[in-house]
């Protein structure tokens, strides 16, 4: 049996502990805020894709099936270990050296476009 009102319970208590505003979920989560709404009311009581559970569960900081186990009344499994900030600051620190190298590839392109250019008008 499934218990939506279990589940709205659930994610409201994980709102308000995280403070987050009406529709922060709804984009972390990348699903509607009629979807959120829905669930975090429980005002329609029909079946959701397993992405969408996953993607609110991973959202809150839950294990990906959490929403699932609370739904069919089971102990949700625990969260997977945190990544630790030195390899998002890593990570963020590559995403800006691609994309300096983008922009270098990229006035590399122009000249080489230009140079090609000029040696066919000397043709």
């Amino acid at each position: 049996m499934e218990d939506w009102a279990a589940v709205a319970d659930a994610i409201n208590k994980r709102v308000d502990e995280l403070g987050w505003p009406q529709g922060e979920l709804a984009e972390r989560a990348h699903v509607s805020r009629a979807t959120v709404r829905e669930v975090q009311h429980h005002t329609a009581e029909r079946r959701r894709s397993a992405r969408t559970l996953e993607a609110l569960s991973a959202a809150l900081g839950w294990h990906p099936h959490h929403i699932d186990a609370v739904l069919h009344g089971y102990v949700p499994p625990d969260p997977p270990e945190p990544v630790s900030s030195s390899l998002h600051s890593r990570v963020d620190a590559l995403e800006s050296r691609l994309d300096d190298i983008v922009e270098h590839l990229s006035d590399i392109k122009s000249v080489l476009n230009t140079l090609v250019a000029n040696v066919r008008k000397g043709d």
